[in-house]
């Protein structure tokens, strides 16, 4: 994950709450979000590539483009989510739970609809997603999406989201400076 705050924030200890919650749901009973969509524990899962449209139309319905304010595709929330999942300091462990939320999704999509999730109609996806959410462990793949997108709203430019600072304008926020560049991001200045 790309860490754009301190790791001894009350922010990253809950993220780090999150991940340990979500490590032991998935270890109880050979994995929660298994059972719950009828998977087999320790499933393989799915290359990056094939999961971005997925996650993207997951992206869109958690944080849609409305008149006046930017959505998940404008904040460049996917490409934000890219950096994260190809940064090799983030743990392998909570990357697949990212991209086996993916396939979890799709298998579910086609045992309810008969079709992947992205061929199903907007409000058809709005109420998988709603079913999801009603499982501990679904509620934890959505909230970490979540997340995700509202780093990709608040972050620096340099980090891949947050083009022109366009979350920051709509939410009338002016950043500290300087504000890191290409060169000065946090994972490129030495240790």
């Amino acid at each position: 994950m790309k860490n754009h705050r301190p790791a001894t924030s009350p922010l990253h200890s809950r993220h780090q709450q999150l991940w340990t919650r979500r490590q032991l749901l998935l270890a109880a009973a050979g994995g929660s979000l298994a059972l719950l969509f009828g998977l087999p524990a320790g499933a393989a899962v799915p290359p990056a590539e094939q999961a971005w449209p997925v996650l993207d139309a997951v992206q869109q319905q958690l944080f849609p483009d409305e008149a006046e304010a930017p959505g998940a595709r404008a904040i460049h929330a996917l490409d934000y989510l890219r950096g994260v999942l190809e940064d090799p300091r983030v743990d392998q462990a909570d990357k697949d739970f990212i991209l086996q939320g993916v396939q979890w999704l799709e298998q579910l999509s086609q045992d309810r609809h008969g079709a992947g999730f992205l061929q199903l109609e907007q409000p058809l996806q709005a109420q998988l997603l709603q079913q999801i959410a009603r499982s501990q462990a679904g509620e934890n793949w959505l909230s970490t999406l979540l997340t995700y997108i509202f780093e990709a709203l608040l972050t620096a430019p340099a980090y891949g989201g947050n083009p022109e600072g366009i979350g920051w304008k709509w939410l009338r926020y002016t950043p500290g400076f300087p504000l890191p560049d290409q060169h000065t991001v946090h994972w490129k200045l030495p240790r």
